[in-house]
């Protein structure tokens, strides 16, 4: 019997123990052409077993990575794609240059900021009001949406003062309709008052209403006999 424990590592298990032996069987081939042909039977071999591989963007390729990986880089066949190394796979990635930004005022963002630094070195005064006024409806907004109630103009103006020291003012009140919680439970019903259900003990008027169909209900058993409701039968 041969049991794991006597076998070599499995370097790559999605590939399976057969790969593996296949590929060890390639690295003792001394036909050059010969040892390239059978790597490219085991490409198409590593590719069938491994479908989900072919949604990958360039899953050729790493396929071919893999193959040198298996063989621990002693593999020496030519290859469509450069070649990997040993010292490549276990080289560690550039640190990422992250953005550190300190915003002045963290609940309206950096962005804002970068808005109003652009505003303020507008040189055309149209340009510069719209800034404003764009600027305004923004806090505005965003002020609404974190507090859930409504914001007087002067609040914003003295702030949007307080940040730009008095550089920008806005002319148009900026309308931003404002969070009621009536509304929402109202539109979770279904808008309006057609949400309310209806009344268990309201009467429905079909065609004419109930006491009609009553009446229609009682002269139908009345004439049930054959004839009118005063006819009596004769006694022998």
């Amino acid at each position: 019997m041969e049991y794991n424990t006597t076998r070599n590592h499995l370097i790559m298990r999605e590939y399976g123990r057969h790969v593996q032996r296949m590929i060890e069987h390639i690295m003792k081939i001394e036909d050059p052409e010969r040892r390239q042909r059978n790597a490219y039977a085991v490409i198409e071999l590593m590719g069938f077993l491994n479908p989900h591989l072919k949604n990958v963007e360039d899953f050729r390729h790493k396929l071919w990575d893999h193959l040198f990986l298996i063989s621990d880089f002693t593999l020496e066949v030519k290859s469509p794609y450069p070649i990997p190394t040993r010292e490549t796979l276990k080289a560690r990635p550039n640190p990422l240059p992250y953005p550190k930004r300190h915003p002045r005022f963290s609940h309206l963002g950096k962005n804002l900021e970068t808005v109003i630094d652009k505003a303020l070195n507008e040189e055309e005064q149209e340009k510069r009001q719209g800034f404003a006024n764009a600027i305004a409806y923004y806090m505005k907004l965003a002020y609404n949406n974190w507090h859930k109630e409504i914001v007087h103009d002067d609040a914003i103006q003295s702030e949007l003062t307080n940040i730009t020291n008095g550089q920008l003012t806005f002319t148009n009140t900026p309308y931003v309709k404002a969070y009621r919680q009536q509304e929402a439970r109202d539109n979770r019903s279904g808008g309006g008052g057609y949400g309310k259900p209806r009344n268990k003990f309201q009467q429905r008027n079909n065609g004419g209403g109930g006491n009609n169909n009553n009446n229609r209900r009682n002269d139908n058993r009345d004439n049930r006999g054959g004839g009118g409701g005063n006819f009596k039968k004769k006694r022998f």
